[in-house]
């Protein structure tokens, strides 16, 4: 019998492969080791297959999904299955909270806000995307469907500081040419990986895409590639040691 997904996206189906193209990216993750400050206990929410678990804290991770938690190298502590949602901790239980690119899966944003406030006794760190600023991205002339999706997805950032109260700070963060967590725009400078269908199923973005409209998106990427028509539009790209495009970091303290 089919698992019903705990979020919006099926991972049960689609990410087997995932951990092969996200991975901790080490520059994103001094941003986040830096928010969590003096912590020592943290939970992880939404904790996937491991990514920015800074190894150096006693990381308690809650991953919903069994394909997700299996691709956790053995080097990381164990996943508990539990969804965001509905924490199965005491208040105030951990010193510091975490929720890395995971925020806009889950299937009721304010009720996982608060439960993260509510476990955390400290710092609540989000690891999340502007949907306002999605559109810097070169991919939206491709495939704006991908982008109006993702919009819907998100939660406003100013909402994340309202539910999660007390004092917050949002710092955009600089996403490196050569960025290992293969998120979107990651992929900035190096157009042809989204020509790979396993970095595209890596990707949840492209799951709200109508496979019809997919195809047309790579076949005509493809197609400028091909004619030094991409670079033409958009070789600058390329040549940017980093994108200051839609990740944010939200760190908000009670």
């Amino acid at each position: 019998m089919p698992v019903k997904p705990a979020g919006d996206f099926d991972y049960e189906a689609l990410g087997s492969d995932y951990s092969a193209v996200r991975r901790t990216d080490p520059r994103i993750a001094q941003y986040v080791r830096r928010a969590l400050g003096t912590a020592r206990r943290v939970v992880n929410v939404g904790a996937g297959a491991g990514s920015y678990e800074p190894p150096d804290l006693l990381v308690t991770p809650v991953e919903p999904s069994a394909i997700m938690r299996s691709q956790r190298s053995p080097g990381r502590p164990s996943a508990l299955e539990a969804v965001a949602e509905d924490l199965p901790f005491l208040d105030g239980g951990f010193d510091a909270a975490m929720a890395m690119v995971t925020l806009h899966q889950w299937s009721d944003h304010d009720r996982g806000l608060r439960e993260l406030r509510r476990v955390s006794r400290g710092p609540v760190v989000i690891l999340t995307f502007d949907g306002d600023a999605l559109d810097k991205f070169w991919l939206a002339a491709y495939v704006p469907e991908l982008i109006t999706a993702e919009r819907r997805r998100y939660p406003h950032i100013d909402r994340i500081r309202h539910i999660l109260g007390g004092t917050s700070t949002v710092t955009a963060i600089p996403i490196p040419i050569d960025c290992s967590d293969g998120f979107t725009e990651a992929f900035y400078a190096r157009p042809e990986r989204f020509l790979d269908p396993a970095v595209r199923q890596a990707q949840s973005a492209w799951g709200f895409v109508p496979p019809e409209v997919q195809q047309r998106a790579v076949d005509r990427l493809r197609h400028d590639l091909a004619r030094g028509e991409w670079d033409r539009r958009y070789g600058t790209f390329r040549e940017l040691a980093e994108f200051h495009g839609s990740l944010r970091l939200i760190v908000a303290t009670p």
